[in-house]
């Protein structure tokens, strides 16, 4: 939190010599009475140079240097923090970065604020049937899942067109996205975390393959979540009866490159004692995963479409069929925190640049946008390092104090009920739900965590067995810290201050 400092012109004017003369000779006095009167508005227990021992204890046991991690500890009405070690040192925050976005997005944007997806009929409209093609533009709905994408086809065909005789046009223009390898940052380019943002996003570019044991033909079962015209799955698994012995090490879901429509070829043995599973992979590139998804519901709903899938932008002569709004950007980023999803955060991300700096959103205009909300409110900026919005980064930084100052501003502003209800819940929901079960904190702090290798970071807030409420802030950069250390740390610290 930032005090605000004495006018300038107070700052400026010169004290007459009196003053001055009463400055140097009650100066040991005003010492005295400044010390006493700081000690007496200090909390109990301020931590200037040091962690709390017990984390201390966790990290010297795990041979873990002191000098390796940030933390910033403060009461919401408290005016000086209970800790703050190395708070001013920048590291990697990994998925806490997701809360600069959402916090900024909340005062710039509104929580009551909706994307929009839009439909254009691209030629001659006869009765039930477009002679021409079905343009989709998209202003970058992160959470178009299958459910609301079936919703908009749903409204299109209600409003009587059932034959698509050209194209799929896909319109990316409100984002302008430099190519991205989905790989690049760990090499795995089918994990559903490593989806690159897009302004037409559909069910987050991925597929739930579900794997359920058939025991009466022995035989694995599998479907693809959601349905779709331009995927193969190709079922080589083997079903045994013997006992499970973890089932996800067993199986291999290879995705085959080079073929006109994207495969997954399943392999492995599969004891039937293993019940269901389910894989999650993104195995196309946008436009096809796009087609694929829409071909396969709007059969569903009685409809055809005779062409293929492209992108473009919507032509002037073109007529608007439908607009679909989202969800509020209150509900949606309770998903995008409490689950840490990236592409959803990266997605956010590009709407503030575009919404605040004009279209087409870019990833520049969005760390703007967030830089420019920050130092409006009096927050020191020189620790960020923004990079995608998601922290998903090797190089995405921020300091302890960087981030604890923001969530003192945002719990002390309009919006606070709607951020904090975003965060995960301990023993309750999201990334905290296995955290603190049977436990005095349960339910008692709403934490955003962060994990990437050598990366372990949380921030948010905690209300206490004594009924007060802190900002707490914790940042572990070392060496496989992203291992049970970092997480012993973490629950450390959590301790230490709900017995406060």
């Amino acid at each position: 939190m930032c005090l605000e400092s004495p006018t300038r012109d107070f700052a400026r004017r010169r004290p007459p010599a009196t003053f001055s003369f009463a400055v140097k000779r009650f100066a040991p006095l005003l010492v005295v009475f400044v010390t006493a009167t700081s000690a007496l508005l200090a909390p109990a227990g301020v931590q200037a140079d040091s962690l709390p021992e017990p984390v201390q204890r966790v990290l010297d046991k795990a041979g873990v240097p002191h000098d390796s991690i940030s933390a910033f500890v403060q009461d919401v009405t408290q005016n000086i923090p209970l800790v703050e070690f190395k708070a001013d040192t920048s590291r990697n925050p990994a998925s806490v970065m997701k809360l600069f976005g959402t916090a900024v997005a909340l005062h710039e944007l509104g929580p009551g604020y909706k994307w929009q997806t839009h439909a254009y009929a691209d030629g001659r409209l006869k009765g039930d049937r477009l002679e021409g093609n079905l343009v989709l533009k998209g202003y970058g709905d992160p959470l178009l899942v299958t459910e609301y994408f079936w919703r908009f086809l749903r409204h299109l065909r209600d409003r009587g067109l059932r034959h698509i005789t050209g194209d799929l046009v896909i319109d990316e223009s409100f984002f302008s996205i430099i190519p991205e390898d989905r790989g690049a940052f760990d090499g795995r380019p089918h994990h559903a975390y490593n989806v690159l943002p897009a302004a037409l996003l559909v069910n987050f570019h991925a597929y739930e393959f579900k794997l359920r044991p058939d025991k009466g033909r022995k035989r694995i079962v599998i479907s693809a979540d959601p349905p779709s015209t331009t995927i193969e799955i190709q079922n080589r698994l083997k079903f045994t009866n013997g006992r499970c012995r973890g089932k996800k090490f067993r199986i291999r879901a290879q995705v085959l490159e080079g073929l006109p429509d994207s495969a997954v070829r399943f392999s492995g043995t599969y004891p039937s004692a293993c019940g269901s599973y389910a894989v999650l992979r993104t195995v196309s590139t946008q436009a096809p995963y796009v087609y694929g998804v829409f071909s396969a519901l709007w059969k569903e709903l009685g409809g055809r479409i005779d062409g293929g899938v492209k992108f473009g932008t919507v032509p002037e002569s073109s007529r608007k069929l439908f607009a679909f709004s989202s969800p509020t950007l209150a509900d949606v980023i309770r998903p995008m925190n409490k689950f840490s999803n990236n592409v959803m955060s990266r997605n956010l991300l590009l709407t503030l640049g575009a919404e605040r700096l004009g279209e087409p959103g870019t990833v520049a205009k969005g760390r703007k946008a967030v830089r420019d909300w920050l130092q409006k409110a009096g927050i020191d900026t020189q620790s960020l390092v923004i990079d995608n919005g998601a922290g998903l980064s090797r190089a995405a930084r921020t300091s302890a104090r960087l981030m604890g100052e923001m969530l003192l501003h945002v719990y002390h502003g309009p919006y606070m009920p709607e951020f904090v209800a975003s965060l995960p819940l301990a023993a309750i929901d999201g990334t905290m739900k296995k955290r603190f079960r049977d436990k005095p904190l349960s339910g008692r702090m709403h934490i955003k965590t962060g994990l990437i290798d050598h990366v372990r970071a949380m921030g948010g807030y905690m209300l206490n067995r004594n009924g007060r409420t802190f900002v707490v802030v914790l940042l572990q950069n070392y060496k496989n810290i992203h291992w049970g250390m970092g997480t012993r740390a973490q629950d450390a610290l959590l301790e230490w201050v709900f017995d406060r």
